[in-house]
C-alpha cells in the first residue's frame, strides 16, 4: 500500500462508509469479503466464536494481500484464538487492570507535567510530536516493560518496521525485525536470571509456572507489546491535537477540567480513526446469520469498526456538538470480545492527562501553520502528523 501524502486530509474529516446490511466487497488484492458496517453487526462478529482470526491463516484461507510484520504472523497473539489465546493474555492482563493502571497515575502525571513544563520552558514555536505525543507513550511503555535504557529512536525504528506494509523493502524489514526479535530474546533471558518488577519479569514467571508457552511466542508477544503499546497512542494523541486546535479552539479551555478532558478523550477516541486501514478481518468457521444476512462458512469478513462507531441508529450525538457528551454505547475502538485491547485503561489515562495538563498550562495554544501544511507519517494501520508546530 502506497499513500500519496499530498492528497491526505486530517483524519477527523474522513467520512464513514454507508451503513447497511452486510454486503459483499473485496479486499485491495481482490479477495472477496463481507463488509460489516453497523454497530450491532460488528459487535456480534467480534464477540461470536463462530468468527476468528486464526482461521484467516488456515491452509485453505484466501490471500489477505498486504499485511504487516506481526499482523500477518499466525504465531502472534492477535492471530490466535481459543485456549491458547487466553493463555497468552493471562500472562499480562493483571498489569492492565483498572486497579493496576490507577496505581500508575501519580508517576504518569509526573511524566506528563515534566514534558509539558519542558514545552513551556523552551517557548514557542514548539513541535508537539517531538516534545509530547511521541515521548509520552514511549516513556510509559519503556517503564512498564523495563527497557528505559533502550534508545527511544531505536524503539521507533523497530516499531516502524514491525508495522511496515509491502511498500517497504522486504529484506530491510526482515533484517530490522530480526534485530528486534534478538533484543526481545535477550531481554527474556536477562529477566529469567535477574527478575524485576517490570511486566516482562512477571510474564516470564507466569509462563514458566504455567508451561506450554514457546520462546518464539514470548519473543513476539514482547515485541508486540513494546511497539503496539506506544504506536497507537502516539498517533491518537497527535490526531486529537490536530482536531482540537484546528476545529475546536473554542473547546480547548474546557479541557482544564479533568472530567471534561476524559469525556473529550473518550469521544475523540471513538470518532477519529487511526488511519486509512481497511478494517479488522475475521473469518467464519461455520455459517452464521449477521444482520439478517447469511455469511457462509469460510468467508472473510471485513469489520469497519470506525463506521460502526458512527452508526446513526446507536450514536445520535457526534462531533462537534458531542465532544463533551458521554457515549451512548461502548466504543469499538478497542475492539470487543476475546481480542479486546488490554491497554484500554492505560491509553485513556495517558490521553486524558496529556490533554488536561497541556490545556491547563497553555490555554492559548494554537497551530502555528495550517493543517494543509502537515506532513503525515503513514504506517500499516495508523496515520499521524510527523510534526505539529504550535505557538501561544
Amino acid at each position: 500500500m502506497s499513500i500519496d501524502e499530498r492528497t491526505l486530509i486530517p483524519l477527523h474529516r474522513r467520512k464513514p462508509a454507508a451503513h447497511g446490511a452486510p454486503r459483499l466487497t473485496a479486499l485491495p488484492n481482490g479477495t472477496p469479503a463481507w463488509l460489516i458496517t453497523r454497530y450491532p453487526d460488528v459487535r456480534q462478529v467480534l464477540t461470536d466464536p463462530a468468527f476468528g482470526r486464526a482461521a484467516l491463516f488456515a491452509p485453505d484461507a484466501p490471500s489477505l494481500g498486504s499485511v504487516s510484520g506481526l499482523e500477518g504472523d499466525p504465531g502472534f497473539i492477535s492471530n490466535i484464538d481459543g485456549p491458547e489465546h487466553r493463555q497468552l493474555r493471562a500472562l499480562m492482563q493483571q498489569a492492565f487492570t483498572r486497579k493496576a493502571i490507577d496505581a500508575w497515575t501519580p508517576w504518569l502525571t509526573s511524566v506528563v507535567e515534566r514534558l509539558v513544563d519542558d514545552v513551556v520552558d523552551q517557548g514557542p514555536p514548539a513541535d508537539l510530536v517531538a516534545s509530547l505525543t511521541m515521548p509520552l507513550p514511549v516513556d510509559v511503555i519503556s517503564r512498564l516493560m523495563g527497557v528505559e535504557d533502550v534508545d527511544r529512536q531505536r524503539l521507533r525504528h523497530w516499531t516502524d518496521h514491525l508495522f511496515a506494509d509491502r511498500s517497504q523493502p522486504v529484506d530491510e524489514v526482515r533484517a530490522v525485525l530480526a534485530e528486534f526479535y534478538a533484543f526481545a530474546a535477550e531481554l527474556l533471558d536477562r529477566r529469567r536470571r535477574e527478575p524485576g518488577e517490570d511486566l516482562v519479569s512477571r510474564m516470564v514467571a507466569a509462563a514458566d509456572q504455567q508451561g506450554g508457552v514457546s520462546e518464539e511466542r514470548m519473543v513476539k508477544l514482547i515485541c508486540g507489546l513494546i511497539a503496539g503499546g506506544h504506536e497507537t497512542t502516539v498517533a491518537t494523541l497527535g490526531n486529537f491535537l490536530v482536531y482540537l486546535l484546528d476545529e475546536r479552539p473554542d473547546a480547548w479551555p474546557r479541557l482544564t477540567s479533568e472530567d471534561a478532558a476524559q469525556a473529550a478523550a473518550d469521544r475523540l477516541l471513538h470518532t477519529i480513526p487511526l488511519g486509512e486501514g481497511q478494517g479488522a478481518l475475521r473469518r467464519s468457521v461455520r455459517e452464521v446469520v449477521v444482520g439478517g444476512v447469511t455469511i457462509p462458512a469460510g468467508a472473510v469478513v471485513l469489520l469497519d469498526r470506525w463506521s460502526a462507531n458512527q452508526d446513526p441508529e446507536v450514536f445520535t450525538t457526534g462531533l462537534p456538538d458531542g465532544l463533551f457528551e458521554p457515549l451512548e454505547a461502548p466504543t469499538l475502538v478497542f475492539s470487543a470480545g476475546p481480542h479486546h485491547c488490554l491497554g484500554a485503561w492505560l491509553s485513556r489515562l495517558e490521553l486524558r492527562l496529556a490533554l488536561h495538563r497541556l490545556a491547563t498550562r497553555l490555554p492559548g495554544l494554537r497551530l502555528a501553520e495550517p493543517v494543509e501544511a502537515i506532513e503525515w507519517r503513514c504506517v500499516f494501520s495508523t496515520r499521524s502528523p510527523r510534526r505539529l508546530t504550535v505557538t501561544w
